[in-house]
C-alpha cells in the first residue's frame, strides 16, 4: 500500500479480511492510542499495553463477525474493557483503584506557563476529588463516565462500547452525575456546564437507540 493513502476505515478492514498485513497495522496505529487510555481508564495499569495486544488479536480473530458499516473504535473498545475486566478481577481491585488514579494524574490539562498557579492547583485537586469520587459510583456508572469524560467519546459510541441502549447510557450517566453532584457539590463548577452542553451535541447528531450487536467476542 503507498504511504499515506487516505482510505476510508471501511475500505481499510476490507482489506484485513482479505489478508493485507499493512492494512491491519493501519489500523492498530490509528486506534492504540484510544485502546491503551481505555485499558488505563479502566485499571490494567501496567498490564495496559499486553490487554491491548491482546484485544487487538481478539479483534483481528473477530472481524468476520464485524458488522460492515459500523464504527470500529467502539468495537475495539468492549474488547479492550472485557480484557481489562479480566486482568483486574485476577489482580484485585485494591490495584484497579491505584491504577484509575495514576490514570487521573496523567491525564491533567496542559496548563499553559502563564496560567495562575492557584487556577492550576485547583484543576488538579478537582481531578483529584473526582478519581476519589468514582470510586463511590456502581461499576456501570464508572464505565459510563470514564467513556463520556475521560476517553471523551460520544454518546452513540459509549452504548456501542458498552453494549447498552442509548436509553441506558443517559439514564445511568444521569445518576452517575448526580452522584458526583452530591458528593463534590460545587466542585466540578464550569465543567459540568460543558458536560450538559456535550450531551445535547450528542442529541442534535441523533444515531439510533440501540447498540449494535459487535460485541468482540471470540
Amino acid at each position: 500500500m503507498p504511504a499515506g493513502r487516505d482510505d476510508s476505515e471501511a475500505e481499510v478492514i476490507a482489506r484485513v479480511r482479505a489478508g493485507d498485513a499493512e492494512a491491519y497495522a493501519q489500523l492498530v496505529r490509528t486506534h492504540t492510542g484510544v485502546a491503551l487510555r481505555a485499558a488505563v481508564a479502566f485499571g490494567a495499569g501496567a498490564d495496559a499495553e499486553d490487554v491491548v495486544q491482546c484485544a487487538f488479536f481478539k479483534a483481528y480473530q473477530a472481524l468476520g463477525r464485524f458488522q460492515d458499516g459500523a464504527p470500529f473504535r467502539p468495537w475495539l473498545l468492549r474488547i479492550v474493557m472485557n480484557e481489562t475486566r479480566n486482568t483486574v478481577r485476577s489482580a484485585g481491585r485494591v490495584r484497579a483503584v491505584a491504577d484509575r488514579e495514576a490514570f487521573s494524574r496523567g491525564a491533567d490539562p496542559v496548563i499553559p506557563d502563564a496560567a495562575d498557579p492557584a487556577v492550576a492547583a485547583l484543576a488538579r485537586e478537582r481531578r483529584t476529588l473526582l478519581t476519589a469520587a468514582l470510586e463511590e459510583l456502581s461499576e456501570e456508572q464508572r464505565q459510563v463516565v470514564t467513556c463520556r469524560y475521560l476517553l471523551e467519546i460520544n454518546e452513540a459510541e459509549t452504548a456501542q462500547a458498552l453494549g447498552w441502549p442509548r436509553g441506558t447510557v443517559k439514564s445511568r450517566l444521569n445518576r452517575a452525575l448526580r452522584k458526583l453532584e452530591r458528593r463534590l457539590g460545587g466542585q466540578l463548577g464550569p465543567e459540568r456546564d460543558e458536560r450538559d452542553e456535550r450531551g445535547k451535541r450528542d442529541e442534535r447528531e441523533g444515531g439510533g437507540d440501540g447498540a449494535r450487536k459487535n460485541d468482540g467476542r471470540c
